[in-house]
This record gives C-alpha cells, structure tokens and sequence, in this order.
C-alpha cells in the first residue's frame, strides 16, 4: 500500500490481511520430506512391517514366483497328498525331491522373514517377523528330521506351502502400500523436466528445471506446466490446478496472480516471474506434508502395534503349552504339528496391515482431493469434533473487497458515479481503490483520470473529462466541508449499520464540494461458504461459530447471509488476532470439541489450541507449525472433507483391527488342538492359507477407502 492512499484506512481489523506466501517447512528438503517420500525406506508407520528395510514389492514378487514353481513338485510328490487323491509318483531320486527343494524354498524363499527376525530381536521389538521365522524354523527343523528318520511326518509340503503363501501376502501387501504411497511420486512428476526462460532480449531457452532461480522470468505455452512457483507478469490463461487444490475445473488467472508449480496452462500462453524453487514450493511442500502424515501413527496404529507385541507372548506361550500337552499325551508328532500350525496361525499378518495401509490410503486419497494430512492424531479427531470455528476474513470471505452498492444524486446514473470515481482511483495501490476499479471494468465503464494527486489521510482527486473530482471517506467531507445530501446519507446509514466500508465521490468546483455519488465495498463472501456450513450440519455439528476482528455489525451481517442460526450459532467479534486463541479455550471450557479453521497467517495460536486446527491455503510456514490439517485451496467445503475421511478411515481401522483380533482370538485354539478329540483341526498349511485369507480380506477392506467422497456430491 502507498503512504499517499491513507484515506481509505477505514477498514475493520480483519480486512486487510497481509498474506503470508511461503512455501513449507523449509528445513525440510524437497523430494527429502522428512521421510523420503516415494521410497519403502524402512517402512515408517507400517507396524510390524517396517524391520525389513530395503524389501520392496518387485523383490517378493519374484521369490514368490520361484518358490511357487519349486512349491509344484514339492507337493506333488508328498506321500501325504499321494494318499488324499489316490495317485502314485515313483522314480529315481523321488524322496528327495522335498529335502531338496524345500530346503531352497526355506532359504531363498524364507530369508526376508528370517533377516526380519533376527534384526527384531537385536532391538528387542519382537513381532510378526519374528513369529513367521519362528514357525518356518520349526517347520524346517522337523522336515529334516523326517528326511533323518527322527519322525514319521511328511512336512515338506506344508513348510514350502507356507513360505510361499507369506511370501504372497507380503507381496500384495507391500504392492497396496506401495500403491498408496506412490502419492507422493504423482506429486513429484507433475513437476517439468526442462522450462522456457527467457533471456535478456526477452527470448525463450530451454533449460533444466533445477537450473531456475527466483526472478528468472520463464514462458509457459498452452498445455505446458507451470515450472515454478511464480506470478504472471504478463498474459492470461486458464489453469487446470486440479492437483493443489482438488478442483476440476479450470481457474482463470492474469497478470499479478500467483501460480504454483505443477499447474497446467490450459489455454494461452503466460510469461511467469520465479518466487520459489525446488524446496521452497507449494509442491514441495505438500510432498513434506503427506510423507509426514504416512509416516505419523496414531492411537489406531498404537493399539495395533502393542497387539502385535502382546502376539508374540501369547503365540509362543501357547506354541510352549501346545508342544507340552501333546508330548505328554504321547503323541510327539502331533505336537510338532500342532505347534508349527499355531505359529503360522499367530502371524500377525492382517494386523500388521491393518492400520498402515488405512493411514497409506487415506493420507494419499485426501492428497487427491485437496486435504493436506499433517497429523494423523488430527484426522482421527476431525470424527469426534462438536463445534466448527470459522474465522471470518480470508476462510468465510475473500479478504478481499468488493463494491456492493452505488447510489447516484442530481440525475446521474450508478453507473456513471462508478465509472468517474474507478477513473479518479485508477492509479492508486490501495485495496479499495482496486476494488473500484475492477468493478467499473467489469461493467465496461471504462474512463481517463488526470493530474492524479493524493490527500494524504483523507482521500485521493484526479480530473475527469475536465472536471476535478475527488474520493475519500468521513475526513475528506469535513475538510472540504461538503454535506451528503438527504437521499444518499439514507443508502450510506444503511451500509454503515451493515458494517460497509463508505467511499464519497465529490465534484469540485472552486472552493465549494458537492457529494454526487457514495460507494459501498465489503468483503467478499465466499459463495462457497453457506454451502459448506450447510454440509456441516448435515453431519451432525452442531455449532457453527465465526470469529473476526471486525465490528459486530459487520460479523452479524456476514453472519446472516451465512445462515448461522440464533440460539445455536455464535460469533465473537471485535477480537484481536492474539485473543483468538482464548475464544477457542472458551468454547473447550464449555465441553465442546473444537475444529478451528483459519488462514494460517494470524491464527496460529487458535489453530494450536484447537482439537483439531485446520489451515486454508496449503504451504505456508504458519499452517504448517500450527495446524493439523491443511485444505490446498480456499474453499472451507473442504472441512466437510476432513470429516467424512476422518469417519471412513476410522471405521475401516476399527474394522481392520476386529478382524485381525478376532481372526487369532479364534483360530489359536483351533491350531493347539484343543477341538482335536471332535475331528477339528487346521493343519499348518491350512493355517497359512486362512492366515494369507485375512490380510487379503484386510486389504480389500482399505481400499474401499478410495470411495469416499471428500467433495459433497450435490456440489
């Protein structure tokens, strides 16, 4: 703003917010987002999966392939298997078949799990690792001792189905992961190889995407991507920026907007300033946020990982017990059975799947739409919250003005006060002055202001058509001593009381100032905002509450054309930026569960005090420390998202996790035996299948997370 368009401070405390524009945690480095987003490095957050670093989907896909074909002829000539189907297989070398392939199947098809249990017992975390080694050792230890003579079992079979069995749950584990995570990669390959940045003499030249710097200026064509976060310097085009924010269609943009790296020119060509590379970007920064949110646990996951410890206990107490009972019985082979298949069966594959592939999925489908995870916690909280806090300027409004009313006297028209008073602002910088002059471009009242001079504190004048004019607010009338007549002084009353902010258009002529025309301006609110607090209710919350800093006359009447309701609504107005935070304490101290959402730049406080803060406008440094959740665009329906997310991913966790449970609670004592007297008993392999079956069952189950709507759809 320039000192000289101090007239127009007449402006409430929210209206003029200073927007912050930066991009990310800048510790951070971009395509390092704290986590190596893209990679399986350890695999943060994947329960009981994440000792077998540097395993990937490729590497279980082709032992499980190789172990399958050696897993054929295993089976195929088992003396077991032989009797169940009535065939016969005998020649040269036949018995060896199983020792030796089994053995390669054990070792080459086995050594994942092995390697996992040996590093989960050198940090003391025993899991589901070290469960599958323990029951494949087993296996194999009895297997060779049949081969020796030691007892009469036919276990190659079983040992090899079973490696190759886990080996194929782990493949289709990790591939779902890997799937969910590769989130993070789209991301990174919206971004341009090479980009046109024009030299000296104003001419394109390709360079490397990497080679740009801030204040080079870069040439985007129609269909090409943005290469770098920038502002359009010169041009108008319509950008598809369907991956920052989750909007669909195209947004218009011209000279002096902001464009962020990755969003696509759908029709003409833009000349773009760099103000951001490489880790500095809004896609930088939203990599950083998803890698965190995939990597961050919650209670869900918590729970999850002390099931799988209290696993392993119980596993080998009752393996113990089992390998007791039977032998004392008298029937030590049965005992080996029995105790190989309670291992299989305590393999706590599906809940080690439960929780990581539900955070996985969910953290990448609200990244599709626009929903920036930061913290996991967050989001299982968005499910529980009871109030929703709304700051006004920049959430519900635009934070930018508009004219909302013309009044005109002497028999000139609205339309020509407008036109005379955009032709008087057009070469101020201030907001309203802006606001003015858009409008009367808008309706194509288009005219030449000269001899543009400033009155400093009171207003602005310029010369018409040859007719001094001037522009400014309560000030200016006094020292120019002019008087509103009767008919504008009841328009400029009623804005007033409204909480409009008033400019006066007077014609000069000598000394004596006569008002022709008044201007009304307010800030905008969002066309999307009554939409999304209406969804709001439709999701059972119910209190919506604004906070401003704005006069109470102007948060009532936002308040109003919002829709809030008397009696179970709230504003809080007339607060200052630093008191926002108390107005959320208040509301906690009721026993209310409270979302904040704010822009991210003053509302740090409020948004870290809230049980969940959710910042509007992805990448600044501000909502990336104080909020939870980030929503990529302005468009508060996105709260709505937050919520149903919130709701699907913690029914498919609590799902996942009673079917994992539920799964051992059952099957254990079925694999000790302990229905072996009525003929019911799982064999081993069996055991792996049913073992296999549920992390199937678990993985199908995420996925449906992929259906849900963040966007409502009668939108």
């Amino acid at each position: 703003m320039s000192h000289e368009d101090e007239h127009h401070r007449m402006q409430t405390p929210g209206e003029a917010v200073d927007r912050h524009s930066g991009h990310g945690d800048h510790r951070s480095r971009r395509g390092d987002p704290g986590g190596q987003p893209g990679t399986h490095d350890s695999h943060a957050g994947h329960g009981g999966h994440d000792k077998h670093a540097g395993h990937d989907p490729e590497m279980f896909r082709r032992k499980f392939w190789l172990s399958l074909v050696l897993t054929v002829p295993i089976v195929a000539t088992s003396h077991m298997v032989m009797d169940w189907f009535g065939y016969r297989l005998d020649f040269p070398g036949a018995d060896w078949v199983g020792p030796v392939l089994g053995t390669v199947v054990f070792v080459y098809g086995g050594w994942p799990f092995l390697q996992g249990a040996v590093r989960e017992l050198r940090e003391r975390a025993p899991g589901m690792m070290l469960l599958i080694a323990m029951a494949i050792t087993v296996a194999y230890v009895a297997s060779a001792a049949t081969a020796l003579g030691a007892f009469d079992l036919d276990f190659w079979w079983e040992l090899a189905a079973l490696v190759t069995i886990m080996l194929l749950g782990h493949w289709q584990e990790m591939k779902a992961i890997g799937q969910a995570q590769g989130a993070l990669s789209a991301l990174a390959a919206l971004l341009p190889d090479d980009a046109e940045r024009l030299d000296g003499d104003g001419q394109p030249e390709g360079v490397r995407v990497s080679d740009l710097r801030v204040g080079d200026v870069v040439l985007v064509r129609p269909g090409g991507r943005v290469p770098a976060d920038g502002r359009i310097i010169d041009g108008r085009a319509e950008l598809d920026e369907s991956m920052i924010t989750g909007e669909s269609r195209p947004v218009g943009r011209e000279h002096g907007d902001r464009v962020v790296a990755g969003t696509v020119a759908t029709d003409a060509a833009i000349r773009v300033r760099v103000e951001a590379v490489g880790e500095d970007t809004a896609l930088a920064g939203i990599q950083r946020l998803v890698a965190q949110a995939q990597q961050s646990s919650g209670r869900a996951q918590v729970l999850a990982d002390r099931f799988a410890a209290w696993l392993f206990y119980v596993a080998t107490a009752t393996a113990t017990a089992t390998m007791l009972v039977w032998t004392l019985i008298g029937d030590l082979d049965e005992a080996v059975v029995r105790t190989v298949t309670v291992l299989v069966i305590a393999c706590p594959h599906a809940l080690g799947l439960a929780i990581p592939l539900v955070i996985a999925l969910s953290t990448a489908v609200a990244a599709k739409g626009g929903i920036l995870v930061k913290d996991r916690l967050a989001l299982e909280r968005m499910r529980t919250i009871d109030a929703v806090l709304f700051d006004k300027t920049g959430t519900l409004t635009r934070g930018e003005h508009v004219v909302a009313g013309v009044a005109a006297t002497g028999g000139v028209s609205e339309t020509e006060i407008l036109s005379i008073a955009a032709a008087v602002e057009s070469d101020s910088e201030h907001p309203l002055a802006r606001a003015v002059v858009t409008a009367a471009a808008q309706q194509g009242a288009r005219r030449t202001g000269t001899g543009f001079q400033s009155l400093t504190g009171r207003g602005v004048r310029a010369d018409v058509d040859g007719v001094s004019y001037a522009v400014g607010g309560p000030a200016l009338l006094r020292e120019l001593d002019a008087t509103v007549p009767a008919d504008l002084d009841e328009h400029r009353a009623e804005w007033s009381r409204r909480g409009a902010a008033v400019l006066h258009l007077l014609r000069l002529e000598g000394e004596r100032a006569s008002v022709v025309g008044v201007l009304a301006l307010e800030d905008q609110v969002r066309p999307e905002a009554r939409q999304a607090i209406a969804e709001l209710r439709q999701q059972g919350i119910g209190k919506i509450v604004m906070i401003t800093g704005d006069a109470r006359p102007v948060a009532e009447a936002v308040a109003a054309e919002l829709g809030f309701r008397r009696g179970e609504d709230e504003v809080f107005a007339e607060v200052l930026p630093a008191d926002k935070d108390e107005a959320v304490g208040e509301l906690q101290r009721r026993g209310l569960r409270v979302a904040m959402v704010g822009d991210g730049v003053n509302d740090a406080p409020a948004l870290a005090r809230a049980d969940v803060g959710i910042a509007i406008g992805a990448g600044t440094d501000v909502a990336i420390e104080s909020a939870g959740v980030v929503l990529a665009s302005s468009d508060p329906r996105g709260v709505t998202g937050v919520i149903r997310l919130s709701r699907a991913s913690y029914r498919k966790m609590i799902q996942n996790l009673a079917w994992a449970a539920g799964y051992n609670v059952v099957a254990l004592p079925l694999a000790a035996g302990v229905l072996a007297w009525a003929g019911v008993s799982l064999s081993p392999a069996v055991g792996a299948v049913l073992m296999s079956a549920s992390t199937i069952v678990v993985a199908l189950n995420a996925q449906l997370l992929r259906r849900v709507q963040l966007r409502h759809p009668d939108r």
